[in-house]
């Protein structure tokens, strides 16, 4: 091996820092009102190369760097993949979003990148101190971009509101860390999991791993700590909305994964207990608020409280079966929801005037792949057999049962239920309604970067819906490496024959 291991370790976020590095010292020396694309397309190329560098780490095993700070395993390339994949898809959608809108989209490019190390990051430390660090670059990040278009009121009220309620979180994650090392000595994820192995639990270490949860809960948009989520949602920009609905709750659940499993699987009747219930009220809140929202954006806010939920419930099975049901439903939502909004992107514009559902009528008429796009996202939401949706639920609420959490999975089901009637209400609205004589769909032809984005994400939508098996393995891999020896569970796993 030429290169030593710890750059290895950190080359997919040693490709894009330097990416976006350059993109900000070349963005200020283009001419006012040129084109910044090939800005678009540099940030591009990099996130492909820091995709294939991922996949290129996966051959080396583990990999331990920066005196076992760092952690490079099945685990943490698969959401890097993941991660990557989200961005690159973000990036397709809005290469001509900002185009002839914004003066500054090279600064969108650097920052979409920027956030994307912080993620990165997050996945693959195990020490808190250094998740807090990749936590802080993957936040500052987004609170920009969500109010990325400053001629809009509602998008610099959502990254107001981003930024302080995030900080307020932020902070009870910091103190987490800080009672775990008083309740341990330590903040690296394996000592924390070896000295509450090894004697009685303190109480100071369950009140550090709450605190850790609230934390992250925030940045997963769990109940009863979503308040920001609808208005964030509702004035970000389309594309920026995409990419953190999906990549940074990744990372945050990527975290929470190995806390939790791995740290202090020692105490996992007491976590289990706290996130049973974060998990019901989310998918209870979740879908019940979304029933009353006419706006997509703000429904599909409350739709992805009502998601993590449904990804909570696997946190609440055996390590086996939880951490690889997590995994694949975290992909699959990552799948759809980036997809839906890279159609929403498409179809409101950069002004954004289509953002009720009396706007979306008629889309099929207007713009009939659109539609039919956004169609196949809407159904793999409600979880329909031959979507990666039906599959994320179907691993989720088997893994749940497996571990005898069965009035969790009937809440679950129930509320997959209710989620039907607002999703089918979009569906409808696309299909059986005629389109308004004042309607303000865009009408301008799709992009052939976008027609890309969505073409991998309704493709990816299908694979995991008609062929898991793949990703399923890989999440299986993940399980392996990232649940400690003694919160293994039972040895046959639930999912274990839906591989093959």
């Amino acid at each position: 091996m030429n290169l030593s291991s710890s750059i290895i370790a950190l080359l997919p976020e040693d490709i894009l820092t330097l990416a976006a590095a350059l993109i900000m010292l070349v963005e200020p020396l283009l001419p006012a009102g040129s084109s910044r694309k090939p800005l678009g397309w540099l940030a591009i190329l990099s996130t492909v190369a820091a995709g294939l560098s991922s996949w290129y780490q996966l051959s080396f095993g583990t990999i331990h760097a920066f005196f076992g700070t760092i952690q490079v395993d099945a685990f943490s390339v698969f959401f890097h993949l993941l991660i990557s994949a989200i961005v690159l898809v973000t990036l397709l959608s809005s290469l001509d979003y900002f185009e002839g809108n914004a003066t500054h989209a090279g600064e969108y490019f650097a920052l979409v990148l920027f956030g994307a190390v912080g993620m990165m990051f997050m996945t693959c430390s195990v020490e808190l101190l250094m998740v807090f660090i990749g936590l802080e670059i993957s936040s500052i990040s987004t609170y920009i971009m969500a109010g990325f278009r400053k001629g809009v009121a509602t998008g610099v009220e959502s990254s107001i509101k981003y930024f302080l309620l995030g900080s307020f979180a932020t902070a009870f994650f910091l103190y987490g860390i800080a009672l775990a090392f008083g309740a341990t000595g330590s903040t690296r994820i394996d000592a924390i999991a070896q000295t509450l192995g090894g004697s009685a639990t303190p109480r100071l270490a369950f009140l550090s791993l709450a605190m850790i949860i609230i934390g992250l809960g925030f940045k997963v948009s769990a109940a009863p700590f979503h308040v920001w989520t609808p208005d964030v949602y509702q004035g970000a920009p389309a594309p920026v909305v995409g990419l953190m609905s999906t990549a940074p709750k990744a990372a945050a659940f990527a975290v929470l994964l190995r806390i939790t499993f791995s740290g202090f699987s020692g105490m996992e009747p007491r976590w289990s207990a706290l996130i049973w219930i974060i998990a019901a009220l989310s998918m209870t809140v979740g879908n019940l608020g979304a029933l009353l929202q006419r706006d997509v954006k703000r429904m599909l806010a409350y739709s992805s409280i009502a998601h993590a939920g449904y990804l909570l419930v696997a946190f609440t099975a055996f390590p086996q079966d939880g951490i690889a049901a997590a995994c694949f439903y975290i992909a699959a939502y990552g799948a759809m929801n980036v997809g839906a909004f890279t159609v929403i992107t498409q179809i409101a514009g950069y002004d954004e005037h289509a953002r009720t559902l009396d706007d979306y009528a008629g889309l099929a008429l207007k713009r009939p792949v659109l539609a039919a796009v956004l169609g196949l996202f809407l159904l793999s939401l409600i979880g329909i057999p031959f979507t990666g949706g039906f599959f994320g639920k179907f691993y989720v609420f088997a893994a749940a049962l497996h571990s005898g959490r069965v009035w969790l999975a009937v809440i679950g089901l129930l509320n997959s239920g209710v989620a039907c009637f607002y999703y089918l209400r979009l569906l409808a609205a696309l299909y059986s309604r005629q389109p308004h004589e004042d309607s303000r769909l865009s009408i301008s032809p799709v992009s052939v970067p976008a027609a890309v984005a969505l073409t991998l994400t309704a493709v990816a939508t299908l694979l995991l819906g008609i062929a898991p098996g793949r990703i399923l393995s890989l999440a299986q891999r993940s399980a392996d490496v990232t649940a400690t020896p003694t919160s293994q569970g039972p040895t046959n796993s639930a999912l274990t024959p839906l591989i093959k």
